[in-house]
């Protein structure tokens, strides 16, 4: 019997389409995973973020992430099917060793401590909307 490991896959969909669409995408990845004898323990839905630089000639992306137990044969099926899937601009699976879920932890604990620089551009902005009144 073949081990399974912990994998996350990340997928970026086209953020031009409507919720349904983008919705529909989503359950079809979950769906492939499944189907492919893997186990999804969590699904991450961040949402539309502008991306780093144009995809297909689009910019707007909307990006989630699943962490899905499955064997090492099972990926290369996964990839194939999302491969085609026109509603995906890129996907990326990688398998999370127990380095990089250490470093997660870390990460996480010290963002709560600091705050992420989205959270400190709010303040600022809240702040010089304050002196400018």
């Amino acid at each position: 019997m073949e081990t399974k490991k912990l994998y996350e896959c990340t997928v970026i969909i086209d953020g031009g389409l409507q919720d349904e669409v983008i919705a529909a995408a989503m359950e079809m990845v979950q769906k492939v995973i499944a189907d492919k004898g893997g186990s999804i323990s969590s699904v991450l839905e961040v949402g539309r973020r502008k991306t780093a630089y144009p995809i297909n000639k689009k910019t707007i992306g909307y990006y989630a992430h699943i962490e899905f137990t499955a064997g090492t044969s099972v990926i290369a099926e996964i990839e194939k099917v999302l491969r085609y899937e026109e509603a995906l601009m890129r996907y990326l699976i990688i398998h999370l060793t127990s380095a990089l879920l250490e470093m997660r932890k870390r990460v996480e604990k010290y963002s709560v401590v600091i705050g992420s620089p989205e959270d400190n551009a709010g303040n600022e902005v809240e702040a010089s909307e304050g002196e400018s009144k």
